[in-house]
């Protein structure tokens, strides 16, 4: 029997804000839900920006709405306006060039030509002779000014010890605790209930810390006549984010892997974390992406290949309409008349159980993930540019799906979240898919969700963020529209799809899939079939029998309990991040090991296999 990966768990936090409890998706359809989970909306978003609540009512929300989602880069990171630079230039003097300066500031080895006279015990009299060259500092103004930032205010390493840590782990901490805090069951009672090894974290981001904590300020710190830090190697890499998952939050010494694909690294971690639980590696895995990439270098990386959203070509865009600012909320434009991506900052957490698992300990069911397909592009002209590996992705997911529930729940009950980056190829080249897609399996009007016009593009956690958008549809019966579009544009194609400014009212009951889209720069594609938890209940009943789904329910009423009191210490400011810091550390007195197998001091045994994989194989 194949074991079914379901969603018990999932957290993190985007410009949306946090991810748990639909909270970042209550923001994201604030218009069209009720007011009890507005005012939670409000509650967990006036905690994480540092807001007093009791500040006028139409104030907060103003404060809410400027703070949150796709806006003008704010200063924590860095000052669009006033960038800073250096230019290079030679000076070759008519006569001995000679400034004053701190002895302790001249360079350890003298340039030729440099002739240095004691002032004081602090100063010198520098004196150069022949040409020599200097960096003069430049300013000037970025032509990017536009990213989906955390909310204003928020600060993800305020919840735990984060000294000297880079961003990116900051938020990983953070999301990952977040998604294990709202499973309702304690970590140390799940681990009790499996083996040490039944556990598997699959996290990473794709391009590393890149900030001055991690590899940014490793690589710049000469040029800036500074020293590398002996932090700065070790936290930039891109796999740290898993490292930090197993070390300092769950003790992990089972399984651990990161995998990368560009902006379909969260999909391509999912898909081994669903293949290692359908074949019984682990029983629980925890899934994630952590990427925070609004650096200058990086926006200026992505700008010079002309792939960002500019002040310049957003006014272009809006220019009929008589605008000349450019309007940052609707920068990200998917699917629509549109002129680049936005660069964002996310970090995206899901927890899978096995179905037994989850049964047993009374886990809430968000949904589950029946499948993912990961194919590459074959032979292209540009390794940035698009290719066939989509089409195959998209349609395997649908094709899973249908296989699973049958011909209407696809046809009828299904919707896509879309990779929607916002770029004019994008949208003509992931319509098409999409639009042959739905011909093919006879799907008549499909309705298009694009994460990206409210969040911006996380890359690694982009499909985290449409994943976790997927559960508030079933939690909430809206899939989000795209509402920074007024219409498709005119070579999008529409044959068949459902592409929509309007929020979509559905109903919870009435969607049966999601299928989430996701494309990387070289050719990395991937797509996963979502199935609803009424859905998946219906699925577990017929596997499991009634009177294991009737102990179920009377288990989870106690866990629900659990999950409600961390969503009250959220919206009462009182949640604290897991942290776990020096506690029950590991050494080598703490393995013991035997030809039976290894035992760690606080785990389950891990014992060998007595026989072979391959006992075919004669010796």
């Amino acid at each position: 029997m194949v074991r079914f990966p379901v969603i018990v768990g999932f957290g993190g936090v985007n410009a949306a804000g946090r991810s748990s409890f639909h909270h970042g998706y209550g923001r994201i359809v604030a218009e069209a839900m009720p007011a009890e989970v507005t005012e939670r909306t409000v509650q967990s978003l006036a905690r994480l920006m540092n807001l007093d609540l009791t500040t006028d009512r139409r104030e907060l929300f103003r404060l809410i709405e400027a703070g949150t989602l796709v806006r003008k880069i704010e200063s924590n990171h860095f000052d669009p306006d006033n960038m800073f630079s250096y230019q290079h230039v030679q000076l070759s003097p008519d006569v001995p060039l000679e400034f004053v300066c701190q002895r302790d500031s001249l360079p350890k080895t003298m340039p030729h030509g440099w002739q240095v006279t004691p002032l004081n015990e602090v100063q010198v009299k520098v004196s150069v002779s022949n040409s020599a060259a200097v960096a003069v500092p430049l300013g000037y103004e970025s032509r990017v000014k536009v990213a989906g930032q955390l909310p204003t205010g928020f600060n993800p390493g305020a919840g735990y010890a984060s000294h000297h840590h880079p961003r990116g782990i900051q938020m990983t901490v953070f999301g990952a605790s977040d998604a294990l805090q709202s499973i309702g069951i304690e970590w140390d009672v799940i681990r009790s209930k499996i083996k040490s090894e039944e556990v598997g974290v699959y996290a990473g981001s794709a391009m590393g810390q890149l900030d001055k904590w991690g590899t940014g300020g490793m690589i710049s710190a000469r040029w800036l006549g500074r020293s590398p830090s002996s932090k700065q190697c070790a936290l930039g890499f891109s796999q740290m984010p898993a490292d930090f998952i197993n070390a300092y939050l769950l003790g992990n010494i089972g399984l651990t892997r990161s995998n990368m694909g560009a902006c379909a690294s969260f999909l391509y971690n999912l898909q081994l974390a669903v293949h290692d639980i359908q074949v019984g590696r682990v029983r629980v895995a925890v899934v994630g992406s952590s990427e925070a990439p609004i650096l200058p270098e990086v926006v200026e990386g992505y700008g010079a290949m002309s792939a960002l959203a500019t002040d310049e070509k957003l006014c272009a865009l809006d220019h009929a309409r008589g605008l000349v600012t450019p309007n940052y909320r609707r920068a990200s434009r998917p699917f629509g008349d549109n002129c680049g991506f936005v660069l964002a900052e996310s970090a995206q957490f899901v927890v899978l159980f096995d179905d037994t698992l989850a049964l047993e300990m009374g886990a809430t069911i968000h949904g589950a993930v029946s499948d993912v397909f990961v194919h590459a592009d074959g032979y292209k002209r540009s390794i940035a540019s698009p290719g066939v590996g989509n089409y195959i992705t998209l349609a395997r997911a649908v094709a899973s799906a249908k296989a699973l529930l049958g011909d209407a729940a696809v046809r009828h009950r299904s919707f896509v979240q879309a990779h929607g980056s916002s770029t004019p190829q994008n949208r003509v080249t992931e319509s098409h898919i999409l639009s042959e897609t739905a011909r093919a399996f006879g799907i008549e009007n499909w309705p298009i969700a694009a994460m990206k016009s409210y969040l911006g593009h996380s890359l690694a956690a982009a499909a985290g963020d449409q994943v976790i958008a997927s559960l508030g549809v079933w939690a909430h019966g809206v899939i989000p529209g795209i509402t920074t579009i007024d219409r498709p544009a005119e070579d999008v194609h529409r044959d068949r799809l459902d592409i929509s400014p309007e929020h979509k009212v559905v109903g919870a009951e009435n969607i049966d899939v999601a299928i989430v889209n996701a494309k990387g720069f070289g050719g990395n594609n991937a797509s996963a079939a979502l199935i609803a938890p009424r859905v998946v209940q219906n699925l577990l009943d017929r596997r499991h029998g009634s009177t294991a789904i009737l102990k179920y329910w009377k288990q989870n009423e106690a866990v629900q309990e659990s999950a409600a009191c961390y969503e009250k210490a959220i919206l009462a400011g009182q949640d604290k991040t897991i942290y776990r810091f020096g506690t029950h550390a590991l050494d080598d007195k703490s393995v013991h090991l035997s030809s039976d197998g290894v035992s760690i001091d606080g785990y389950s045994p891990i014992l060998f296999d007595k026989g072979t994989r391959y006992s075919d194989l004669d010796y």
